[in-house]
């Protein structure tokens, strides 16, 4: 995690008078972070979702119930915190529409979300050298935000 985000993390938790949890990380949201941290922070967009194989392959801890994130824009500067609320291992196929909606993408319904994920997939696993599977697992995180950085 970068200074500013870190000092934005210890600043927040001053703030609340509370201890602060031990363990956050600091990231961005995928194809266009800046677009999508907006919506997380306009109450758009609830849920993430990545393949559990890029989890494996880059050796990351999957998130947990209760995480913190620290969300940042494009050029890694803290936007807003994030809470995980739940966390589940599902095929790609069997992700309802009402989490893909959830996901505050596009024009937020679940054709959309299958047809932009399935592109990303594709792409970022042929650089992997594998092929995209409708029933590839897909880890798929719901959240709440905590805090927009003033």
């Amino acid at each position: 995690m970068n200074q500013a985000a870190q000092r934005y993390w210890h600043a927040f938790w001053q703030s609340q008078g509370k201890e602060k949890p031990k363990a956050v990380t600091a990231w961005q949201f995928g194809v266009n972070p800046d677009h999508l941290a907006q919506l997380v922070i306009e109450g758009v967009k609830t849920a993430t979702c990545s393949g559990l194989i890029f989890y494996e392959t880059e050796n990351e801890p999957l998130p947990a119930v209760e995480d913190y994130s620290v969300i940042l824009n494009s050029d890694d500067e803290p936007l807003a915190i994030i809470k995980t609320v739940d966390v589940q291992i599902v095929p790609m196929n069997e992700v309802t529409a009402e989490f893909a909606i959830a996901e505050g993408e596009g024009d937020r319904t679940y054709q959309y979300w299958k047809e932009a994920h399935e592109t990303f997939f594709t792409e970022a696993l042929r650089k992997l050298g594998r092929e995209f599977s409708e029933d590839m697992l897909l880890v798929c995180e719901r959240f709440e935000l905590i805090d927009v950085k003033h």
